[in-house]
């Protein structure tokens, strides 16, 4: 099965598509989806042990500085299986750098339809501190033991800029 045929939204950067790649809370093991396959495949174990703190993916058909596909971290009330798709809109996004280059995550929820639990959140002052937190400590830290490996967590942005690179994503991986 290939991700490669999967459009990247509906209403691009309102509506995407994300990829689940790593269910939130679930054990310290990196997955990633094989560009030309499209399997999930163990990328490394987290050498830290830490777990993410929500749902990890991508989405389809673009590309971001690092050169993988624009990372995505979904906010649901339950963890997401490996593998599925949701449909999503930014509420905002974490800008870092690391060793492969820009590699920002957007902070993203299910479209109103697919999850009404989480349609009160419209930006970063609707996701609870805690959890921004959470994701902030995580990044700083989960390739600490890995060497060669380092993240320089730059901020907090809105939805502007989280939009910006969901259309920069798309427009560079048409080039």
């Amino acid at each position: 099965m290939s991700f490669n045929n999967v459009p990247p939204g509906k209403d691009i950067p309102n509506d995407f598509n994300v990829i689940i790649e790593i269910a939130a809370q679930s054990d310290p093991v990196k997955y990633e989806a094989d560009k030309e396959t499209g399997m999930l495949v163990v990328d490394r174990f987290i050498g830290t042990g830490m777990r993410y703190p929500a749902n990890y993916g991508f989405i389809p058909q673009t590309l971001s500085g690092d050169g993988d596909p624009v990372d995505a971290l979904v906010i649901t009330p339950f963890p997401l299986l490996a593998g599925a798709l949701v449909r999503c809109r930014a509420v905002g996004m974490l800008k870092m750098t690391d060793e492969s280059g820009q590699d920002a995550k957007l902070v993203v929820v299910p479209v109103d339809k697919v999850c009404p639990m989480t349609a009160h959140i419209k930006s970063l002052d609707d996701v609870p501190q805690n959890l921004k937190d959470q994701i902030k400590h995580f990044f700083e830290h989960y390739k600490a033991l890995e060497k060669g490996k380092w993240v320089k967590v730059e901020g907090w942005a809105g939805i502007d800029e989280a939009h910006k690179e969901i259309t920069d994503g798309v427009a560079n991986y048409k080039k």
